[in-house]
């Protein structure tokens, strides 16, 4: 294999890692929120239903974890192994955000196992659910502190550079550098608004599939109403990354949205196809790119004829931009549609048709979340530390490389298949009809 194959196969093998692990890292920190706020309504309105959906998501929220784990192991040990350049070159300035994720991960560990065994030795629930705090803020700081690496990738920063190495390092410098705070912000919300979503296809399943019982209705229209908040909220902190794209990533933002030339008034370009020159077949909207990126109408947007051509990321990412922008609109309106027609009683919103497009919801807020993320490292190309060093000279130069693609691919096969398979043994043979019925046995009481 020679070093272009090395580096192809290197690539190849990161992404599948980063879009696998993303999608239980993603549930990993949405679902610890999801069960705490649960848990909070059931003991805030007396109501057994909610303190069972806790239950019940705390239990399948141990499988993701453990997939998780191994997913997010395999980064780590494919950092060292396909990047070594980089993390020779980097390594210093990364070790104290990764020793810190590994700390929150031990940390959220530690409190959900005793979280998870001591469900029926508090006869206060509230002292119960106080557990669920560190889990859900160790969750999520995890995240913190992976995605602070990331944007340490984009816009490094705290140290200076002697002969090709980095020196008089500052690792909370690096650690607060520009992109952290709207990369930070996005993956959290992003994955409170995925898990919230997935969480809500899971219940409408369950109705489509002739359930009645008020558990599943209830579950339903909770987590529609945090995926409402939390897609507003993925869209105002979207905006704020579009503006930090504008100052610190111009040719990000101009690759995604296909800008060729700097000037004023700029259109938001919207699907379409291009040679690299002109667009055929796209959407136009007026000056929504100035507003997007300066808000203002008749701001200057800078275009790709600015940059060297070798520094131009990839025009496909203007497709994943399109996918991650219309997939997060459509969810907000239609979150929307539910929860108000929720409560004005329109009856539409419990027709089979409106229920599949619940479940569709789920899919693609995962596919709108891969989007992200391969924008987010796709477009950063051909830099895998911005402006320092390329991915072309960070990669391996191992032979083997190929192999190593593969045997992870039958892996998380495995992985994937088996977390699926366990789901849904789990929950098949313990219905929410049966638990709820052992539970009403075990306190002579009616919470049907």
């Amino acid at each position: 294999m020679d070093g272009g194959n090395s580096v192809f196969y290197s690539r190849v093998l990161t992404e599948l890692t980063l879009s696998f692990h993303i999608i239980y890292a993603t549930i990993g920190v949405g679902v610890p929120l999801m069960i705490m706020i649960a848990q909070w309504i059931g003991i805030k309105k007396n109501d057994e239903h909610y303190i069972l959906l806790a239950r019940r998501l705390a239990r399948g929220f141990v499988i993701t974890v453990a997939v998780g784990v191994v997913t997010g192991t395999a980064i780590g040990l494919q950092l060292s192994l396909l990047w070594p350049n980089f993390m020779e070159l980097a390594g210093n300035v990364i070790a104290l955000p990764l020793f810190m994720e590994t700390f929150a991960f031990f940390f959220e560990a530690i409190f959900l196992g005793i979280y998870l065994y001591t469900w029926d030795r508090f006869e206060n629930q509230r002292k119960h659910m106080l557990l669920l705090i560190p889990v859900a803020i160790g969750a999520s700081m995890s995240a913190v502190f992976i995605t602070i690496v990331n944007a340490f990738m984009n816009a490094p920063q705290g140290f200076d550079v002697v002969n090709g190495q980095l020196v008089n390092i500052k690792p909370i410098l690096a650690m607060l550098n520009p992109a952290m705070p709207t990369k930070v912000g996005h993956v959290l919300v992003t994955a409170y608004m995925t898990s919230a979503f997935v969480l809500a296809a899971i219940a409408a399943f369950r109705m489509l599939k002739g359930s009645k019982h008020v558990y599943h209705k209830k579950s339903l229209f909770l987590f529609m109403k945090l995926g409402l908040i939390f897609s507003i909220a993925s869209l105002i902190i979207g905006d704020f990354s579009a503006k930090y794209l504008v100052k610190y990533q111009p040719e990000k933002l101009a690759a995604a949205e296909w800008h060729f030339e700097t000037g004023k008034g700029a259109p938001l370009v919207l699907f379409g196809v291009t040679d690299g020159e002109e667009v055929k077949y796209a959407i136009k909207v007026p000056y929504a790119l100035s507003v997007l990126a300066h808000s203002n109408l008749n701001a200057e947007v800078t275009g790709l004829n600015e940059f060297p051509k070798d520094e131009v990321p990839p025009l496909y990412i203007h497709y994943l931009f399109d996918t991650m922008v219309l997939i997060g609109t459509f969810m907000i309106i239609f979150s929307a549609i539910y929860v108000f027609g929720k409560i004005k009683g329109w009856t539409f919103i419990t027709s089979r048709w409106f229920r599949w497009i619940i479940v569709a919801g789920g899919p693609l807020s995962i596919i709108a979340l891969e989007a992200g993320w391969w924008l987010a490292e796709v477009g950063r190309q051909p830099w895998i530390l911005y402006k320092y060093m390329k991915v072309a000279d960070a990669a391996t130069i191992s032979e083997h490389v190929d192999l190593m693609l593969m045997l992870f691919c039958i892996l998380y096969l495995i992985l994937g298949v088996g977390s699926i398979v366990v789901l849904r043994r789990m929950f098949r043979n313990n219905p929410i009809e049966q638990e709820i019925a052992d539970r009403q046995a075990e306190k002579g009481g009616d919470l049907i």
